[in-house]
C-alpha cells in the first residue's frame, strides 16, 4: 500500500497543526503527540489511554492487512520497508531505529546539489527556486529543506561545473582525442565558438564532451585556430588526432595553424597529415542544394498549398476537418519549409504526401482555397497551384530521391554511435544513384537535378586526393568488410589498375599508422629462431653424403616456407587483413564490442581502431550546442557572463551523457537557433557566475540580498 509522506512526517490524516512560535511555552500539551519532522527530537509519549501507549512510530508506519494476527507486519510510509510489529513479541524498537536512520540520511547539501543539477539539465532560470509553485511543492516533499536563494543555487551550479571539470580532465590523461568545432552568431550579434571532444574510452564506450562555448572576436582562421589551441591547452589535451569542421576557407587556415603548433610534438600522429576532416553533412548539403537551385513547379505548387493551410487558424481548422473526414491517421504535422534549407523542403513534401486526399477534399469544399491561387500576391504575381495528380506523382519521385540524401545526413550526424565507418557505404549509394540518373536511361524528371549534383559531388568527393584517407581506413578496420571490400568497390568504379592503386594508398596509410605505433623494429621476430634451428640441423662439412646434404637443404627450404606461411609469424595487421570477415548482414552488430573482445589478439591494431573509429564525420555534435545556446542566450539572459554561459552549456552536456545517452536532434540543429524561445531569468544573477574554470566557486561574491 502506497501512502504519501504528509508534510513534516505528520499524522496519517494529513492535517498538521501549525508549529509553536519560537520561544513560546505550552504548559498544557494536547493528548496526541505533536507531529514532528525527522530532524526534530522525539516528543514525550502521551498518557495511557485504555491501557495502551500510542507510540510515535505509528505516525510514520502503517499496519498491513492480510497477515496472520499472531504475526502482524508494518510498513514505513516513505521507504516501504516492512517490520514485524507484534505488541509483545516485537514491540516498536525496530521501527524507532529505522526512523532514526532516516534522520541520519537527510542532507541539505545533497538536496541543494540535486536541485542545481535539475536547474542545469532542464535549462531552468536560477529564480525558479523562488517561484511559488516550486516552494509549495518542496513543503510537501521535504519541509525541512530551506529553499535557497537564487544566488545560492547559481553558486551550487558553478560548484558542480568545477567538480565535473576535474573528472573530465582525468579522463583525458593519455587519451587520443578527435574534436569538432563550429562558430555561431547569437541574437545579441556576438560571435561564439564551440569545441567538442570525441573519443572512445578504455571500456570501449563512445564519448562526446563539449569542452568550451566561448565568445570569439571574429570568424577569421587565425582567431579560430588560436581559440582551438587555447582550449586544448586549458584541458591538457596533447594527443590530438583530427579536427572536423565545415568547408569554410577560414577553417582551412585554422586547422593549418593547429597543425603547425602540434606536428613536432611526440604525441602527433604522422605529423598531423590526417588532421583535417571536412564535415560530410555540410558537403552533402552543398551537393543537394546545387540540384535544387532550379526548383520544379510541382514543389512550388505543394509549397503554396501548405502556405495557404498554415496562413490562419481558421484555414488550418478547415484542413483538419478534411483530414478527419478522409480518416487520415498520419501523426506528422503539416509544416512550411524554409526554401534555402533542402532538408526542410524534403520534410514538408514527405509530410504533405500523407495528406493528398485531404488537399483534394479541401479543393472541393473550400471556395477560398481556389480563389487563393487566382489572387495576386505581394509581388503582383499569382501563386501557382493547386497541385494536381501529376504534381503529386512528381513530388513522390522527388521525395524518394531526396530521402537518400536525408537518410545519409542522419547517419553522418549520429551522436550515439561511431560514424567514420559509415561514410564509405553512403559514398557507394550516392555515387551509384547519381551515375544511374545521369546516364542516357536516367529519369528525365530528375536528370537535370542529378547532373548539377554530380558536378558538385565530383568537386568534393570525385577524387581520392580530396578525401581524408582515414575514412577509408575506418572501413578496413570494420571486421565485416576489411580491405577486400574497399578494393572491390575501387575496382568497380575505376577499373582494376587504378582501383588497386587506390587500395594500396589506403593500406599504406594504415600500415604507417601501425608502424608508428609499434616502432620500426616492433614487428614479429619469430623468423630468426627458425633460421638458427635450420643451421643447427645442417650436416657438418665432409661427414654426409650428397643425398643427405640435399635432403637437409630441402628440409631447410620447407621450414622457410612454413615460416613464411605461418599466421603467427606475421604482424597483427597482416593477420587481421588475411582473416575472414564477419557476416555483414548480422543485425545490431556492435563494432566497438567486437574490438573490445578481440583487443587481446590485436593489442596494437585495437588501439589504432580506437583512434580511427572515434573520428566524427560531421560537426552536428558541436552545432547541437548552439541549440542550447539559443535558449540560454535569449533576450532575457543577454547579460549572463561568458563563463556562466559556458558552464551551463558544458555541464548540461556532461550530466546528460553521464545519466543517459540521448541522441542529438539533427532537425533541431539544422533549424535557426536564433528563433528558439528561451526561459526568463533575472539578469542580476549574471554578477554571481563569472567564474573561470580554475577559480574556486566558494570565492564568489554574492549579491547583498542573498
Amino acid at each position: 500500500m502506497d501512502v504519501d509522506a504528509p508534510p513534516g512526517f505528520g499524522a496519517p490524516g494529513g492535517h498538521n497543526p501549525p508549529p509553536p512560535s519560537p520561544g513560546s511555552a505550552n504548559p498544557n500539551p494536547p493528548e496526541p503527540a505533536a507531529p514532528i519532522g525527522l530532524g526534530a527530537s522525539l516528543p514525550p509519549l502521551s498518557p495511557k489511554q485504555g491501557g495502551k501507549d500510542p507510540s510515535i512510530v505509528w505516525q510514520h508506519f502503517i499496519k498491513l492487512t492480510g497477515f496472520d494476527p499472531d504475526n502482524p507486519r508494518s510498513q514505513c510510509k516513505y521507504c516501504k520497508n516492512q517490520y514485524k510489529c507484534h505488541g509483545k513479541k516485537n514491540g516498536t524498537s525496530g521501527m524507532l531505529q529505522h526512523m532514526k536512520a532516516l534522520v541520519a540520511n537527510y542532507s541539505e547539501e545533497k538536496i541543494r546539489l540535486a536541485l542545481a543539477r535539475m536547474i542545469i539539465i532542464d535549462e531552468l532560470p536560477f529564480k525558479f527556486v523562488e517561484r511559488q509553485g516550486f516552494q509549495e511543492f518542496m513543503e510537501i516533499v521535504e519541509p525541512r529543506f530551506p529553499i535557497p536563494h537564487r544566488t545560492t543555487i547559481a553558486r551550487a551550479c558553478m560548484k558542480i561545473y568545477s567538480s565535473e571539470v576535474d573528472i573530465l580532465r582525468g579522463a583525458f590523461v593519455g587519451q587520443r582525442v578527435c574534436v569538432t568545432t563550429d562558430t555561431w552568431t547569437s541574437i545579441q550579434n556576438l560571435n561564439y565558438m564551440v569545441v567538442t571532444a570525441h573519443f572512445i574510452d578504455g571500456d570501449w564506450n563512445y564519448q562526446k564532451k563539449i569542452l568550451n562555448f566561448c565568445p570569439i572576436a571574429n570568424h577569421k582562421g587565425d582567431t579560430i585556430g588560436r581559440t582551438v589551441e587555447s582550449c586544448l591547452l586549458k584541458w591538457g589535451i596533447d594527443r590530438l588526432f583530427t579536427i572536423t569542421a565545415d568547408n569554410a576557407s577560414s577553417n582551412d587556415v585554422a586547422i593549418d595553424y593547429v597543425k603547425k603548433k602540434t606536428k613536432e610534438r611526440d604525441s602527433s600522429i604522422l605529423g598531423g597529415e590526417f588532421m583535417h576532416m571536412r564535415c560530410c553533412a555540410h558537403i552533402l548539403n552543398l551537393i543537394v542544394q546545387s540540384g535544387l537551385k532550379s526548383i520544379h513547379e510541382s514543389i512550388t505548387k505543394v509549397r503554396n498549398a501548405v502556405r495557404y493551410v498554415r496562413a490562419s487558424p481558421a484555414r488550418f481548422e478547415k484542413f483538419q476537418e478534411c483530414v478527419e473526414n478522409e480518416k487520415i491517421k498520419a501523426k506528422c504535422l503539416l509544416s512550411l519549409d524554409v526554401p534555402t534549407r533542402w532538408n526542410s523542403t524534403y520534410l514538408m513534401l514527405d509530410c504533405a504526401l500523407k495528406f493528398v486526399r485531404a488537399f483534394d477534399r479541401l479543393e472541393e469544399e473550400d471556395g477560398h482555397y481556389k480563389l487563393y491561387f487566382c489572387e495576386l500576391d505581394g509581388n503582383g504575381k499569382k501563386p501557382i497551384g493547386p497541385p494536381n495528380y501529376l504534381d503529386w506523382e512528381n513530388v513522390k519521385t522527388f521525395v524518394k530521391f531526396l530521402g537518400i540524401f536525408y537518410e545519409a545526413t542522419l547517419r553522418f550526424s549520429g551522436s550515439l554511435f561511431v560514424t567514420s565507418n559509415t561514410y564509405f557505404h553512403e559514398l557507394i549509394s550516392i555515387e551509384d544513384q547519381l551515375q544511374q540518373l545521369c546516364s542516357v536511361d536516367g529519369d528525365p524528371l530528375l536528370k537535370s537535378m542529378a547532373v548539377e549534383m554530380k558536378k558538385k559531388y565530383d568537386k568534393y568527393w570525385g577524387s581520392m586526393d580530396n578525401i581524408n584517407l582515414m575514412l577509408f581506413v575506418a572501413v578496413v578496420l570494420d571486421p565485416r568488410y576489411r580491405l577486400k571490400y574497399v578494393k572491390f568497390w575501387f575496382r568497380e568504379w575505376y577499373g582494376k589498375d587504378k582501383g588497386d592503386e587506390m587500395s594500396s594508398k589506403v593500406r599504406d596509410a594504415l600500415k604507417r599508422l601501425y608502424v608508428e605505433r609499434v616502432g620500426q623494429n616492433g614487428v614479429s621476430s619469430s623468423s630468426g629462431s627458425g633460421a638458427s634451428l635450420s643451421r643447427d640441423s645442417m650436416p657438418s662439412v665432409g661427414n654426409a653424403s650428397l643425398s643427405d646434404r640435399i635432403k637437409s637443404y630441402n628440409n631447410r627450404f620447407k621450414q622457410h616456407l612454413a615460416d613464411e606461411d605461418s599466421v603467427e609469424s606475421k604482424s597483427e595487421l597482416d593477420r587481421y587483413l588475411l582473416e575472414s570477415s564477419e557476416d555483414p548482414d548480422v543485425e545490431d552488430f556492435d563494432i566497438l564490442m567486437w574490438w573490445k573482445m578481440n583487443s587481446s589478439r590485436y593489442r596494437v591494431l585495437s588501439q589504432i581502431a580506437r583512434d580511427v573509429l572515434a573520428i566524427p564525420v560531421s560537426t552536428v555534435a558541436s552545432e547541437s550546442a548552439f541549440s542550447t545556446g539559443g535558449r540560454v542566450l535569449d533576450s532575457f539572459r543577454s547579460s549572463l557572463s561568458p563563463n556562466t554561459v559556458e558552464a551551463l552549456i558544458c555541464t548540461q552536456n556532461w550530466l546528460k551523457d553521464a545519466k543517459k545517452k540521448r541522441p542529438i536532434k539533427f532537425r533541431e540543429c539544422m533549424d535557426n537557433v536564433e528563433d528558439m524561445d528561451g526561459f526568463e531569468i533575472d539578469t542580476e544573477i549574471a554578477s554571481v557566475c563569472p567564474i573561470p574554470m580554475e577559480e574556486d566557486p566558494s570565492t564568489v561574491v554574492l549579491d547583498n540580498d542573498e
